[in-house]
């Protein structure tokens, strides 16, 4: 683990005793905890996105704040849900964020989890008859937005027009050079993983895979990254590429701590979601040094080069930036981290990325 970041489930709505966290009150907390956490030097900071639910559905505009105002943080999505986009849309949007922020977007895309709705996506003008699941939907569209940010020409010019004509095919604009190296896609299984290999991007892993073999969640991750790099490699890809995986880690250090947390602490398990039965990941509560230990010994996360912390929105700022320096102080030194004052995040290059293809 060479870099750590958080992830936001960006939860809002009623908090109970009469209080309320609004919509504009998460966004705007979200700037303010990205702003903090560059100065701590944690290397990135992430939120998940829901259409439907109070959470993050629209997260380019928060995304373009944070890179207006912080110099050296990464920030991204876990994950964009494909199905609900338009690509080329979503080609000029991310584009514009990679260049606001100096290509600093970690922009993570995948199928999508379980919804509020059923096939919410249909509302947004998408179908899919084919697969109940919307799998086919999310697929095309990521091809077609690969495409768009790699400078395909996606339309005829027209040669009569006023704003300049001429001939041939005409790419989206803005295009952000090496864009295609800063995209992530969420897989939660094995297969998917390697898929993902196969297509030259990242791999951005959860605190659950959708499989199930009696052996515990870090094995089973652990064995999805490798597959990812070997696919990464086998396909003829050039370059190194990135993977994350996600836990929920939180260092006690205070009274308040032990309130929240004292009693986190779980082994997984196994369940069900969105019809599949599914390994989940453990939740880390402790000591920092006992978190030291617990983590080193945990085989995904020693495998993987970005540590990504689930972080409990809710709770303002303050309260989480401490756990994020807690972390950032007493733990993520002794797994190998370095702040991003020393150690940038590594992409491949606009060369390697057109080599790929």
């Amino acid at each position: 683990m060479r870099r750590f970041g958080t992830l936001s489930f960006g939860h809002y709505g009623p908090l109970g005793h009469g209080r309320e966290l609004t919509a504009g009150d998460s966004m705007r907390q979200a700037i303010d905890l990205a702003q903090g956490m560059d100065d701590l030097g944690v290397n990135g900071i992430s939120f998940r996105v829901h259409h439907f639910a109070r959470q993050q559905s629209a997260p380019m505009p928060l995304l373009a704040a944070i890179a207006a105002t912080t110099e050296r943080i990464e920030m991204g999505t876990g994950v964009i849900d494909m199905r609900y986009e338009n690509p080329l849309y979503l080609a000029e949007e991310a584009a514009s964020v990679d260049l606001i922020s100096g290509g600093r977007l970690a922009l993570g895309v995948s199928r999508g989890s379980p919804e509020t709705v059923v096939r919410g996506y249909e509302a947004f003008g998408y179908r899919d008859d084919a697969d109940p699941r919307g799998a086919d939907v999310a697929r095309r569209h990521f091809d077609t937005f690969l495409r768009a940010i790699d400078g395909e020409g996606m339309a005829d010019r027209d040669p009569n027009s006023p704003f300049g004509g001429g001939s041939g095919r005409q790419r989206i604009e803005p295009h952000s050079p090496g864009l295609r190296s800063r995209v992530w896609w969420g897989a939660g299984t094995r297969e998917t993983a390697a898929w993902a290999g196969r297509q030259g991007v990242n791999l951005m892993s959860s605190t659950l895979l959708t499989e199930a073999d009696g052996r515990e969640f870090d094995l089973l991750q652990a064995e999805q990254l490798d597959a990812f790099r070997a696919a990464w490699h086998e396909a003829g890809h050039s370059g190194t590429p990135r993977t994350s995986v996600s836990r929920s880690v939180f260092p006690i250090t205070t009274a308040e701590d032990e309130m929240y947390f004292g009693r986190s602490a779980d082994q997984g398990g196994v369940g069900y979601i969105d019809g599949f039965r599914s390994t989940f990941g453990k939740t880390y509560a402790g000591a920092p040094d006992v978190l030291v230990e617990q983590l080193q010994q945990d085989a995904a996360v020693m495998s993987a080069d970005t540590l990504t912390l689930t972080i409990p929105s809710q709770l303002g700022v303050d309260f989480n930036l401490r756990i994020v320096e807690a972390f950032a102080t007493h733990v993520a030194p002794e797994l190998g981290w370095k702040p991003n004052t020393e150690d940038t995040a590594e992409g491949r290059t606009l060369d390697e990325t057109r080599s790929t293809r």
